[in-house]
């Protein structure tokens, strides 16, 4: 259904800032099937179609007639005849045909809903993500399927801005230009080391270096090892973890807090391509290619003096910044997926739909450590069962991220009404005079609700 490797990049002015780049364009991405989330992921472009027919079948699997899409799924949950996507004056719209079970978008079961960006599509027990602008290549096939096995760990995308990242990377990963890797914590900066080793081709070790975990006073013996006798304790040679990479991938995680006076030692390293040891009076040779990672904004760190300027450009060689988890929404069901394959048996049932649901609408603020976290627990708690609500961590089942304001508890009444606001929202992009109308409220009543329930009219646009 695609070729995931084949896609050539092309690019338009965006019409705004005079950049070029993919031009954003209407998605549709089959993220999950709760009895079978290790089948992977698929995306549609709507661009170029009419209408999608969505309902079930023998096998996953997507049929382009002209400018219609069908696609069935597997599952027993499903109608044959189920949904129907289509534009409609400029957005699309999802109508549910004849389906038994029902149709529920972001949580509210539906005949019919405007979709918006982001929104939540149940239809059994298979979930869709529709995406309103996702900057796609022109040549991009319709249909893009990857499963979570494809490729190296962590290089497995349904993003098209961080797939242009990723091809760029494995472009590079084989030669000896130093990598500086960025991005929140938790974001899976490791899992891209460990992807560009293994396809550098390198015969040496991954060594792994957590730079704020040492002890100030123990950076440089830890780091360049020390000769018996350097110190006191040093009862014997230690080569240290510079040299136990060689012919391999040095990994210098949060480099940011590399103590000022280990910088300079550092860098010395990677200039003569030697590490002196601690008490040595003799360098040893070293071939190791270097990749290093930060959550910090080493751009600034440099300005303010806090990070020397030339260790800098040793370790930029090329740069890569790592999305968050909810910047890769498309990627959640191939993170499940992978993260399921790893931690379950083969045999596993999968996914009770309520918690498939749940992990889907929580924003994981952690990023993929979270999200593997939580997925650990259920697996502790579900064994051989399917995952269900319960097994979940208590942030995800209640949305609330650890941190967050406990939500102030509505009444039946208030719920309505709020339910009401939010879909009217949603129907109208977030234009309160819309809501007002749509409602029959005064305009400022409809802002005292805003107000009263905490929501953001920017975020429906």
């Amino acid at each position: 259904m695609g070729d995931a490797h084949g896609t050539t990049l092309s690019f338009h002015e965006d019409g705004k800032s005079g950049r070029v780049g993919p031009k954003p364009e209407p998605v549709l991405v089959l993220v999950l099937e709760c009895g079978r989330p290790r089948a992977g992921s698929v995306r549609y472009r709507l661009s170029e179609l009419t209408g999608v027919a969505l309902g079930r079948g023998p096998e996953r699997r997507a049929e382009l007639q002209g400018n219609e899409l069908t696609v069935r799924v597997p599952d027993k949950w499903m109608s044959s005849r189920h949904a129907r996507i289509e534009p409609s004056f400029g957005r699309w719209v999802l109508t549910d045909t004849e389906s038994k079970n029902g149709t529920i978008v972001d949580g509210h079961t539906t005949k019919r809903a405007v979709l918006t960006d982001g929104s939540l599509i149940e239809l059994g027990h298979t979930l869709f993500l529709f995406f309103e602008r996702l900057p796609v290549e022109s040549e991009a096939p319709t249909l893009l399927e990857l499963t979570p096995c494809e490729g190296a760990p962590g290089t497995v995308t349904l993003m098209p801005a961080w797939q242009n990242e990723l091809t760029r990377l494995k472009q590079i990963a084989s030669s000896e230009i130093p990598m500086l890797i960025e991005g929140e914590s938790g974001s899976g900066k490791e899992v891209i080391a460990r992807a560009i080793h293994g396809l550098s081709g390198r015969k040496g070790a991954f060594v792994p270096v957590n730079c704020g975990a040492l002890p100030d006073n123990l950076v440089e013996s830890e780091l360049f090892g020390y000769k018996k006798g350097a110190f006191s304790g040093a009862q014997t040679d230690h080569d240290g973890l510079v040299r136990a990479a060689n012919g391999g991938t040095l990994f210098l995680d949060e480099i940011g807090d590399l103590p000022p006076a280990s910088q300079a030692a550092l860098l010395r390293v990677l200039q003569e391509r030697e590490v002196m040891p601690v008490g040595g009076t003799r360098a040893v040779e070293i071939d190791l290619r270097v990749v290093a990672a930060t959550h910090r904004d080493l751009d600034d760190m440099v300005a303010e003096g806090s990070f020397r300027h030339d260790l800098f450009a040793r370790l930029a060689g090329f740069r890569v910044s790592v999305p968050t988890l909810n910047e890769r929404r498309t990627d959640l069901g191939l993170l499940i997926g992978a993260l399921h394959e790893r931690m379950f048996a083969e045999e596993h049932p999968g996914f009770d739909i309520d918690a498939a649901r749940l992990l889907l609408r929580y924003p994981w603020p952690l990023n993929v450590r979270e999200l593997e976290q939580a997925l650990a627990t259920a697996q502790v708690l579900a064994g051989a069962e399917a995952i269900r609500a319960e097994h979940l961590p208590d942030s995800v089942r209640t949305g609330r991220p650890p941190g967050a304001p406990r939500p102030v508890v509505l009444s039946e009444t208030d719920q309505k009404v709020r339910d009401q606001v939010v879909a009217a929202l949603r129907e109208h992009q977030g234009n309160v005079s819309a809501v007002a109308r749509a409602l029959d409220k005064d305009r400022k009543q409809i802002q005292r609700w805003i107000k009263r329930f905490n929501l953001d009219p920017g975020s429906y646009r």
